[in-house]
C-alpha cells in the first residue's frame, strides 16, 4: 500500500521555530496588559487549550451553489480520505479531535476498521447526522415531498428507520448524539396542512427518540428556509423548543448560525435555550444574506463574541444541563476547505477567550444601574483585545502550529494530495453540498 503524505511533528516544530521568539515577546506584553486588569494570561491560555469543536466530514470537500460547483485539487473521495484531512486539521490547530459523520455519505463497510483509522489520527466521532433531504441510490421511496412529515406513512417509516440505523452505527463508532435536520416543507400556499405536518413530525421523532441509548442526546436542527421556500416544518427555535420539550429530557435544540431570519438576535435565542435547559449546541458558520455557510467570524465577528459571552456566562455560573456541543458547518466554494476550517476553529477559540475577558462584575453593575453605554463598553473592552498571542501559545503547547495556515501551505499538503487522489472526470465528491 502506498504511503500517504502527512505533515510531520518535526515539520510543525521547524515552522514554529521561525515565529517562536516573536510569539513569546507578544505573549509577555499581552500578559502585562491583562495583569493590570486583574487577569492572568496563563489561565486564559489553559482555557484556549481546553476548547474543542468538531469538524464535519462533508466540510473537507468543496461545496457549491444551486448553479455550480468548482472542485479543488486533491479532494477526498471517500470517508478515509476525509479523515486524513480532518486529522491534518487537528494536528495543526489541536482543537478539533471530533468528526461528525453524515450517513449514508460516510457509511463504512467496516465500522471497527473506521473507528481504528480515526483513533490512529487522534480523532473520535461526534454527533451522527441523518440524510432524508435527498434520495439515495436504491432507495425505494422518494423524499421529494418530505420525509418524517410525508403524507405517506410508508415514506415516514423509511425515514424513521434510516435515523435508527444512524444511531445504531453511531453506537458502534463511539458517538453519543444524533442530529436530525429535515428539508420538509412547501413551496406554495396550501401545499401543506401546517398543523398536520408538525403532528406527523412529532410522531416520527417519537419513534426515533425511543431508539436512543440511555446516554445519548437527540439534537433537533431548525432552518428558516431552504429547500422549501414558502414554509418549513421546523422553521425556528420556538418550534424546535416545543418539539424538544414534547419528546423528553434527551432532546435538545441545535443552533446553526445561518438558520435564522435576517437580523434575528441569535445571542438572545442562545440565552433563552440555556435558560430553558434545552441548548444542544451549535453548527458554527457565518452569513451575510441568508444561510450562506461562510467561514465562522468572517462577516459578524462581534455577533460571534456576543454568543460566546452568553455561553461563558452560563459556564461560569455552572448551570445545570449546560453541556453544549460545538461543530463547524460550512460550505467552502472559493477557498481550500482545510484552510477555512482551521481559520474558523481559530475564530471560535478567539471569541471564547475574549468572552472570558469580560468584567462581569462591572457589567452586572451597569445593567442594574440601567447604564447601557457602560454595559456596552464592558463588552467592547473585551472584544477589542487581540488575543492572538494566547491562541498561538495554546496551539504550540499542544503540539500544533503557531500559524496553522502558513505551516499548512509550507508543507505543500494540497499538492501531495492532488498526486495521491487523482480526480475522476465528471465525478463529484460524495456528500458535499
Amino acid at each position: 500500500m502506498t504511503t500517504q503524505f502527512e505533515i510531520s511533528d518535526d515539520f510543525i516544530a521547524h515552522e514554529n521555530d521561525k515565529g517562536k521568539a516573536w510569539l513569546e515577546e507578544d505573549y509577555d506584553e499581552l500578559g502585562k496588559r491583562l495583569r493590570r486588569r486583574g487577569l492572568f494570561i496563563e489561565d486564559l491560555t489553559q482555557k484556549a487549550q481546553s476548547f474543542r469543536v468538531a469538524v464535519p466530514s462533508w466540510g473537507v470537500g468543496t461545496g457549491g451553489t444551486r448553479f455550480a460547483r468548482f472542485p479543488g485539487q486533491g479532494e477526498p473521495r471517500n470517508i478515509h480520505e476525509k479523515l486524513e484531512d480532518c486529522g491534518t486539521i487537528f494536528k495543526l490547530v489541536r482543537t478539533t479531535p471530533g468528526v461528525s459523520l453524515h450517513i449514508p455519505w460516510d457509511k463504512p463497510e467496516d465500522h471497527a476498521e473506521l473507528r481504528q483509522f480515526a483513533n490512529d489520527r487522534g480523532l473520535h466521532f461526534d454527533a451522527m447526522n441523518s440524510n432524508t433531504f435527498q434520495d439515495q441510490s436504491g432507495q425505494p421511496l422518494s423524499y421529494k415531498f418530505g420525509s418524517l412529515t410525508h403524507t405517506d406513512p410508508a415514506v415516514r417509516q423509511q425515514a424513521v428507520e434510516h435515523n435508527l440505523e444512524c444511531i445504531a452505527l453511531g453506537q458502534q463508532l463511539g458517538s453519543k448524539a444524533h442530529t436530525v435536520w429535515i428539508g420538509d416543507g412547501g413551496n406554495f400556499p396550501g401545499q401543506q396542512n401546517f398543523r398536520q405536518a408538525l403532528k406527523r413530525y412529532l410522531e416520527s421523532m417519537q419513534e426515533i427518540y425511543a431508539g436512543l441509548p440511555d446516554d445519548w442526546r437527540l439534537f433537533i436542527e431548525h432552518k428558516f428556509y431552504e429547500p422549501a421556500f414558502y414554509s418549513t416544518v421546523i422553521n425556528d427555535w420556538g418550534v424546535s423548543y416545543h418539539c424538544a420539550r414534547e419528546l423528553g429530557p434527551k432532546a435538545f435544540c441545535l443552533v446553526d448560525l445561518g438558520h435564522h431570519a435576517p437580523n434575528v438576535n441569535i445571542e438572545m435565542v442562545v440565552a433563552r435555550l440555556i435558560q430553558f435547559g434545552k441548548l444542544a449546541g451549535f453548527h458554527f458558520n457565518d452569513s451575510k444574506y441568508g444561510d450562506d455557510d461562510l467561514d465562522a467570524g468572517s462577516i459578524k465577528p462581534f455577533q460571534l463574541f456576543l454568543i460566546f459571552n452568553e455561553l461563558v456566562d452560563a459556564e461560569l455560573e455552572k448551570l445545570d444541563n449546560f453541556d453544549p456541543a460545538y461543530m463547524l458547518d460550512q460550505s467552502h466554494n472559493v477557498t481550500d476547505p482545510i484552510e477555512s476550517l482551521m481559520s474558523s476553529a481559530n475564530e471560535l477559540v478567539r471569541a471564547y477567550v475574549q468572552a472570558h475577558l469580560v468584567n462581569r462584575e462591572a457589567l452586572t453593575e451597569s445593567q442594574e444601574k440601567n447604564d447601557p453605554l457602560m454595559a456596552l463598553a464592558c463588552l467592547k473592552q473585551a472584544f477589542t483585545v487581540d488575543v492572538s498571542p494566547i491562541l498561538g501559545m495554546a496551539r504550540q503547547r499542544e503540539g500544533g502550529a503557531i500559524d496553522p495556515v502558513a505551516t499548512y501551505r509550507a508543507s505543500n499538503y494540497r499538492r501531495h494530495k492532488a498526486e495521491e487522489r487523482p480526480a475522476k472526470k465528471g465525478a463529484a465528491a460524495s456528500g458535499i453540498v
